[in-house]
């Protein structure tokens, strides 16, 4: 039985993932979470008591596999500079992911506060990971520089989902930006 369960909240946050990449959070309803997984619509409810809830589930599972992954690539990296690279590279490389579209969606939206403060600290985890780096670079206020490095990552998301240039051209941008400041 907690098995089955198991899956069955699997499958609605799979489909949640889905209408968040697909529609934004006004396509992520309970009766479109229903008919996606097939359950009754009262069924969903025993498993999220609001779309928040879905939202902050979306946040709890999918966050840590995507720092981790992001923590993975800066691992890899010998030299700092190699780290804020890998930073920068290994984000705008998930923009593609289901599970990475609907946490940008997610972030983009109007939540309620505990979800937003769910999202603000899986972002100062991602924030946290980079300080060192720039510490090392000689940055004398890392923690400033890490938070305007993970907006020019922002940036360079929205762009590559725009599908205005070659995602590979962003990311050498947003990599040179990190790296070399405006000066280019």
């Amino acid at each position: 039985m907690a098995e089955h369960r198991t899956m069955q909240r699997s499958a609605l946050l799979d489909a949640a993932r889905s209408l968040l990449s697909e529609g934004g959070t006004e396509a992520l309803t309970f009766p479109a979470l229903a008919e996606r997984t097939g359950l009754a619509r009262s069924s969903v409810y025993e498993y999220f008591r609001s779309r928040a809830a879905v939202v902050e589930e979306l946040c709890a599972v999918d966050f840590p596999v995507w720092a981790s992954e992001i923590e993975a690539a800066m691992e890899g990296a010998a030299s700092a500079e190699g780290k804020v690279e890998a930073y920068v590279r290994q984000q705008l490389a998930l923009v593609g992911d289901q599970r990475h579209r609907a946490v940008v969606t997610i972030s983009a939206s109007e939540l309620d506060a505990g979800a937003r403060e769910k999202i603000r600290d899986a972002h100062g985890g991602l924030i946290a990971m980079i300080v060192e780096a720039l510490q090392a670079l000689g940055q004398e206020q890392p923690r400033l520089a890490a938070m305007l490095l993970q907006g020019v990552v922002d940036a360079a998301v929205r762009r590559i989902e725009a599908g205005a240039e070659n995602p590979g051209a962003i990311a050498d941008a947003a990599v040179s930006m990190a790296l070399r400041g405006v000066r280019g």
